[in-house]
């Protein structure tokens, strides 16, 4: 499994996330035009202590991401398309790939890759938070894979 952020603008968001990662052991990828420099220090902050412990690889362009990882399957994440992420059937070596936290990921990924998902809201809120959607997204990957037992 891996977590995929691309064009990430909110330093605190790709802190927790990056907390999440070395919670779980999960690879985080930063692709593309970072909104803050990694040496931030609310990014920092957000993932405490944990960055040391984070398998964070840095990657200046999705093309150079696909050619270096060659992930098997991207699983795109989107607040309005796709399956339901409960409904999704989740494979170990998934790349789980969520976009910028305002603008989403850009419709050339959906066009380019068949496997989309969704977090149902029924709230009257357009999306919920990136590291809270990432949250839900990697342990219900895990939880149908197997991923987090007997760890």
């Amino acid at each position: 499994m891996h977590v995929v952020l691309f064009e990430p603008e909110i330093p605190p968001n790709t802190g927790s996330i990056a907390r999440l990662c070395a919670a779980t052991d999960t690879p985080l990828h930063l692709v593309g035009k970072l909104g803050f420099s990694l040496e931030d220090r609310y990014l920092k902050r957000a993932g405490l202590d944990y960055w040391p412990h984070v398998r964070l690889s840095v990657w200046e362009t999705w093309e150079e991401f696909e050619k270096k990882v060659a992930p098997s399957r991207l699983v795109l994440s989107s607040a309005r398309r796709g399956t339901p992420h409960h409904e999704f059937a989740y494979r170990p070596d998934d790349a789980l790939v969520l976009g910028c936290e305002t603008r989403g990921l850009p419709d050339w990924f959906f066009e380019r890759y068949a496997d989309h998902v969704r977090i149902p809201i029924w709230g009257q809120v357009r999306s919920i938070n990136i590291a809270n959607a990432a949250s839900v997204l990697l342990y219900e990957a895990y939880r149908q894979t197997g991923g987090l037992t007997g760890r």
